[in-house]
């Protein structure tokens, strides 16, 4: 197969997984005095557009790299 297929699986799979888990968190540790440890968990939201722009240039990406090879 070619690079270009391989590329696409991998943006379609991204992005079908940024778009069912929505977002990631960021956790951060604040303050770590002795046995006291603060952190602050924050969570990132992706938008969900960016997600199908993912999985659309994927599709794209393995429909001409399988097209060129057929032809």
């Amino acid at each position: 197969m070619r690079a270009s297929v391989w590329v696409g699986i991998a943006l379609i799979v991204a992005g079908v997984a940024l778009f069912l888990q929505g977002g990631f968190t960021k956790k951060e540790e604040v303050l770590d005095v002795g046995p006291l440890e603060v952190t602050k968990t924050e969570r990132q939201n992706i938008p969900p557009w960016l997600a199908g722009i993912a999985v659309v240039g994927g599709v794209v990406l393995v429909a001409t790299g399988l097209r060129s090879k057929a032809a």
